[in-house]
């Protein structure tokens, strides 16, 4: 039998190639209970906190090839499953006509697998990534469930395909809509939070090493009020935070001030709607106000806990 990792193995193994975790937020003790059961893995919260980057990171950790099926609405099977090689059938029509066979015409040497075959098909195990899926139908989602719930798929004209090797599936949601119990039966969640002001010092200083662990600090913070203060359409992702610390960094900032908050403010918040409601109930002055109080914060908890 082959030794499985431990918890505190794989949690080193996403350490090494540089994914942050906490304790407290769940991802790591979620995902290894997902890759050693073999269930699926259905990952909601809001838009831009890294759901997609926890599938390229197991897909390392698993050393197994990433298949990934963006989804939309208006998705069916044959998009996300297989279609026939029209052409090839049709030429193999006209070289036999005499003795051919319906099953010669339907079978895997006609098949054209994209995502969910591909993933069933491969000899190695693999990440299978079905991103968004709240953007798919109900319909949609009742045809995921033989897969989820048993690796195959059933093809009308050849029956029942199964895994050569079970992928790791992982679905993500932005809570667009509400998925069926169905589905969710089927997979283990998992909710991921915006990172904490300190998780997300730490990526940005892993991710951008020269940057200044002051001006990364101002940065957490300040988009972290952002977050929690302002009811935005959409609010920033840790790779927007990425963007806009470098853009001070290239700039020779060291630290915010109101007039570059104004300057950069577009790398963070990406419509109008957003930009007007941040000047009119907040502005940059008090964006940086309310950053202070919480570094302010920080160092009386901090000081409590030495006491």
């Amino acid at each position: 039998m082959q030794n499985r990792r431990t918890l505190d193995q794989f949690e080193n193994e996403l350490e090494a190639i540089g994914y942050i975790t906490e304790r407290n937020d769940r991802i790591a003790l979620t995902a290894y209970l997902a890759t050693e059961l073999g269930k699926p893995l259905l990952i909601s919260g809001p838009a831009g906190v890294g759901k997609t980057e926890i599938a390229k990171v197991l897909s390392q950790v698993l050393d197994a090839p990433l298949i990934r099926l963006q989804c939309y609405e208006g998705l069916d099977e044959t998009k996300a499953l297989y279609e026939w090689n029209y052409q090839r059938q049709l030429l193999k029509i006209q070289m036999g006509r005499e003795h051919l066979q319906e099953a010669d015409l339907f079978s895997t040497n006609y098949l054209l697998p994209r995502p969910l075959l591909q993933a069933l098909l491969s000899e190695k195990r693999s990440v299978l990534l079905i991103d968004e899926i709240d953007k798919t139908d109900s319909e949609f989602e009742a045809f995921l469930f033989e897969l989820l719930g048993e690796f195959q798929v059933t093809i009308p004209e050849m029956g029942t395909i199964r895994a050569k090797e079970r992928p790791m599936v992982v679905l993500t949601s932005n809570g667009e809509r509400e998925l069926s119990d169905g589905l969710k039966r089927r997979c283990i969640f998992l909710y991921v939070e915006p990172p904490s002001v300190n998780k997300e010092v730490r990526i940005l200083r892993a991710k951008v090493p020269d940057l200044p662990e002051q001006l990364a600090l101002e940065v957490a913070r300040a988009v972290n009020v952002l977050r929690e203060r302002l009811s935005l359409n959409k609010i920033p992702s840790v790779s927007e935070t990425m963007d806009w610390a470098k853009a001070l960094l290239v700039m020779g900032k060291t630290g915010l001030d109101p007039a570059w908050v104004d300057a950069t403010l577009t790398l963070l918040l990406k419509s109008q709607d957003d930009v007007e409601l941040f000047y009119r109930e907040m502005g940059a002055e008090r964006l940086l106000f309310e950053s202070s109080k919480m570094a302010q914060g920080e160092r009386h908890v901090h000081g409590h806990q030495q006491r």
